[in-house]
Parts: structure tokens; sequence; C-alpha cells
């Protein structure tokens, strides 16, 4: 089985906020949650500190506390240059990488000043057909490609991609805070995780748990971690592709 998880929406620095304690927490939480259950690996989903670049190497300092490898998206508060967030972290702003027969494509979702744009479709299109051959893909990009959430945007050409991708099985979003639960399109099943800080959004900071199994199911689950509950449950469906 393989076992990862994601969180999104830490806006370390923010002012009036409780961001160390609450990245503290959450790094406790996730390496317990490894100790326990097993965690492959994490991805920080977007929005990792609040604006000032200063921030960047202090919330790396931070994520470096994890005991399991970790991986991140760009989000629109993240405004630092492409070369900077490449210096820090090793990737670019799009990048892929594969665990076994699974493969995971991290889409970017603005621009350095913040503004909210549409991903590389012409990159995505590439690597989707490097891996094809996959049993399993995942996307995770920081903001929705559909304006059904408050904060989504449109992006109908990523989202037809998305629908005619056979082993596609889920993309996953952070941004909007106030979203923890799925949303579907075209037979795809499309993920929120609340948020880990930032002034609004869910009563809790949460974040959501996939488990791929060896038969080819999958579930996923967030997690409320200061009462060790399940918030919400889902199976993700058989691949189906559309178009």
């Amino acid at each position: 089985m393989l076992r990862f998880a994601t969180a999104s929406d830490g806006h370390f620095g923010q002012p009036k906020t409780p961001y160390e304690e609450t990245h503290q927490k959450l790094i406790g939480w996730l390496n317990q949650e490894k100790i326990n259950h097993q965690l492959d690996f994490f991805v920080v989903n977007g929005d990792l500190f609040h604006d000032k670049p200063s921030f960047l190497p202090e919330v790396k300092k931070v994520w470096d506390g994890l005991t399991m490898p970790y991986y991140v998206t760009h989000g629109n508060h993240d405004m630092v240059t492409e070369e900077v967030w490449q210096q820090t972290w090793g990737t670019p702003w799009h990048y892929a990488f594969e665990k076994g027969d699974t493969a995971f494509l991290m889409l970017n979702t603005s621009d350095i000043k913040g503004n909210y744009i549409c991903p590389d479709v012409a990159w995505a299109r590439e690597t989707f057909q490097k891996y094809k051959g996959k049993k399993h893909l995942f996307v995770f990009m920081h903001i929705t490609p559909m304006k059904w959430t408050q904060w989504g945007i449109d992006c109908p050409e990523i989202v037809a991609l998305f629908s005619q991708q056979a082993n596609l099985r889920g993309i996953f979003h952070g941004h909007d805070h106030a979203e923890d639960g799925y949303k579907e399109k075209n037979g795809k099943p499309y993920f929120f995780d609340s948020h880990i800080c930032g002034s609004w959004g869910t009563a809790y900071s949460g974040y959501r748990v996939v488990e791929v199994y060896s038969n080819g199911e999958i579930e996923t689950f967030q997690v409320n971690p200061e009462v060790t509950q399940r918030v919400n449950q889902f199976v993700i469906p058989k691949p189906v592709k559309v178009g």
C-alpha cells in the first residue's frame, strides 16, 4: 500500500495568527501518523508562507522537521521568483515524480505577484503522456481550475485535459480554506484539505490522507488531528475516460 498525506495554506508569517504553534503541532501530528499508520511522503500544497520572502527559509526549517520525504507546490502567497523557489526546494514550479506504479504532477497556479493563473497546459499534456502507462496518477495544484468555490478560477483547457486522462485518479487543492471535502467533474474527483493556519477557514487545522491499495482501490479522508477524527471519507472510483 502507498499512503501519503497533504495539507496547505500554512501562511507562515501572517500577522495576528499562531503560525509557529500551528506548524509545530502539525509536524508532530504527521510524524506520529507515520509511526502509527505509515506515511510514505507528505505534500504541502501551496501558500507555505505569507507574502514576505524572508519567511521562506524559516518555513523550510520547520518542514525539514518531518521524518518523511515531502514535496511542495507554489501558492499565490509564496511571492518569490521561480529561481529562488528552486534554490530553496530543489524543484521548479511545475514538476513530477513517481512512486512505483503511481505518478504525481505538481502544477503552478500563480505568478510572483500573487495573481491567479492557469497551469501550463502544454507541459501537463506532455507529462501526462509520459506517465500514461502508470496505474495511478495524481495532480496537486494550489488553486482549483473551476469557479465552483469562492476563490477558484476557470481553466477550461486543463479541466478538459484532466477529464481525458484515463489513469488520473484525483486532483488535490488548497487555497479555499473553508473547503475540506470533494467535488466532481467528468468522473474526476477534486479534493480540498481546509488549512494549516491563516486568518480564516474551517474551525480546525487539518490534513488529508490518501491510501492506495495494491488491488487498485483508493480511499481518502480529511483528518481533524485535534480530536483524531475523520471529517469525511471517500472511495475514489475506478478510472473513467471521457471524450
